[in-house]
Formats: C-alpha cells, sequence, structure tokens
C-alpha cells in the first residue's frame, strides 16, 4: 500500500505544484504545524507537517480555496522559512518563535505581515477562568480571566456578524464598533497587569497578547484578517484524527508522501468536492491528459465523469 501511494504522489505532482503555486499566491495566508510520530531505531522521533491555508471565503473573495502542506523531521525555524521563501503577504498564525524571521523588516523580498489568533489569546483566559472557579485563594484571578473572556468575545460577536462580506464593509463595522472594544480592552489588562505579579498565571496571559498588540490588533486596519487562525487548524485536524488510525510514518519519505495527499485532500474538502472520486478520476486521466490543461483537473475545476446508464433489455 505505500507503495501505492508513492505512485500516486508521484503522479500527481503536478497538480499538488499548482495547489502550491494557487496557495502562495494568496494575499493572505493561514499557518500551523502538528506533530507526527516518525519511525526510527527501536522507537519514534516527533516529525512535524505545516501546513498553509488559503481561503478568501471570509471576505467574499473570488479564488477558491486550498491548502498544502510541508513534512520535516523536526519544528527548526529553518522550515517555514523554506516554505515562504518567496511570500511577502499577511500571515495568520500563532506566536511560534520559527515564524518571527518572515517578519523581519530587512527580509527579502518583503517582510511577511503577522497577523495574530484570538482564538489562542482567548484560551489562555478561558482555561484559568475554568480552572480558577473551584481553586481555593485564587478569587482575584477568576473574575480578572472571566474578565477578559468576556470582553473578547464581544469582539467576536461583531466578527460573527460581518463573515463573508466584502473586505471593506467587513474594515468599516470594525472601525465603527470593534475598534472601541479592542481599546478598551487594552486599557483594562494594563491597567490590571500593573496590580499583579509576573509570576500570576493570568498576568501571563496578558503579557501573551499586549506584547504582540500589533499583531493583535491589525485586523482592524485590513478586511481581509480574520481574527482567529482556525482555517489552519480545521486543516490539521485530519491529521490529529489520522495519527490515531495510522499511528506513525514510516519514514521521512513517508512522511513527505503523506504531506502531498493531505494536499490533495484537504483541497477538495475545502471546495466540497468527495477526495476519493476526485482522485480515482484524476488518477485515470492525467497520464493522458494535456498538460497545459493540467489545471481542468483541479478540484474547483474537476467535474464527474458523466456515468452512461446501458437500458436494460
Amino acid at each position: 500500500m505505500a507503495d501505492w501511494v508513492g505512485a500516486g504522489t508521484a503522479a500527481l505532482a503536478p497538480l499538488v505544484e499548482l495547489i502550491r503555486r494557487h496557495v502562495l499566491d494568496a494575499a493572505r495566508l493561514h499557518g500551523d504545524d502538528t506533530t507526527v510520530p516518525v519511525l526510527a531505531k527501536g522507537k519514534t522521533v516527533t516529525g512535524r507537517v505545516w501546513g498553509y491555508v488559503r481561503d478568501d471565503r471570509p471576505f467574499a473573495g473570488p479564488a477558491p480555496p486550498a491548502a498544502v502542506f510541508f513534512y520535516s523531521r523536526n519544528r527548526d525555524g529553518e522550515h517555514p522559512k523554506r516554505h515562504l521563501a518567496g511570500y511577502a503577504g499577511i500571515l495568520q498564525a500563532d506566536a511560534y518563535g520559527g515564524f518571527n524571521s518572515l517578519y523581519d523588516p530587512q527580509r527579502s523580498p518583503a517582510p511577511i505581515t503577522e497577523a495574530a489568533c484570538w482564538s489562542h489569546g482567548r484560551r489562555k483566559f478561558f482555561v484559568l477562568a475554568d480552572i480558577a472557579k473551584s481553586a481555593p485563594g485564587s478569587e482575584r484571578p477568576a473574575p480578572l480571566a472571566l474578565g477578559a473572556v468576556r470582553r473578547i468575545d464581544a469582539i467576536f460577536a461583531i466578527e460573527g456578524e460581518i463573515n463573508r462580506l466584502p473586505a471593506e464593509p467587513r474594515l468599516a463595522v470594525r472601525t465603527a464598533r470593534s475598534a472601541p472594544l479592542v481599546t478598551e480592552l487594552e486599557s483594562w489588562m494594563r491597567s490590571e497587569r500593573a496590580r499583579l505579579s509576573r509570576h500570576a498565571d493570568v498576568a501571563k496571559a496578558m503579557d501573551y497578547m499586549l506584547k504582540r498588540w500589533a499583531a493583535f490588533t491589525r485586523f482592524l486596519s485590513d478586511g481581509r484578517i480574520c481574527l482567529t487562525n482556525n482555517a489552519a487548524e480545521r486543516a490539521l485536524r485530519g491529521i490529529a484524527i489520522g495519527r490515531k488510525n495510522w499511528l506513525f510514518a514510516g519514514s521521512d519519505r513517508g512522511g513527505e508522501r503523506a504531506a502531498t495527499m493531505y494536499t490533495l485532500i484537504a483541497t477538495a474538502k475545502l471546495n466540497n468536492i468527495d477526495p476519493q472520486a476526485w482522485l480515482a478520476d484524476v488518477l485515470r486521466r492525467i497520464a493522458d491528459h494535456p498538460a497545459r490543461r493540467l489545471n481542468q483537473l483541479l478540484p474547483w475545476n474537476w467535474h464527474p465523469p458523466v456515468i452512461q446508464h446501458t437500458a436494460a433489455a
């Protein structure tokens, strides 16, 4: 079966390259990574699969959604640096330090613009609020964490109303309604933070956001930016679920093949195409399909074959 997958990924490599180019041609990307156990001598080591998602639908963009995945043996920052070597748009991601060199003003061809994920920031407060409810001696941190969650939820509620509107109307609503809430949240956090010990968990949750405030508030100046990086997390969810079934990649080559297959499968799903039907048809056709019309086989251009029914005699 591994050989079949290898042969399939080799045959479909031209389509994967077209998907990669399409994804990296986006003005805005979602990026994230997840672990993949890789078989080694007598044990497994922890590899990574990196995912980058293009999805313009939240701001009514016409380009079809797509995802591309890459495998690496470790989580060194050199990997996203290589994946995004020619990219200079917006990257929505978590606070992983390996992305920092991408935001360097001196980067060539140009710095990538960082947009932070409010889900990550909210999650830190949410966990503290939940834990502190029953923790003795934590009366102050619980209300603070809960207060942060409620303030952030008010911002999320506005985002829910403007999802899938064009960028300009989204930005107008954010300017009128979200910006005052964000300003109030910052003022409240800085005031409360000054009263807390630097060792307090809720202080660390506040610092996570305040130290990256420019990246967290960038959505207020660009209607294309989402409030969260959930698109990348959803794309990687299939890998997290799959790990429980296939357990590990047999080798680095197996990890690379898995990344290729996830590129194809995730992109098909993003376009509401049945991956099995699409892959079966494309594998039958691709060897004889003209190279100059290869884009016809991409999920967003593909049409299921017409099944001819023979009338019973």
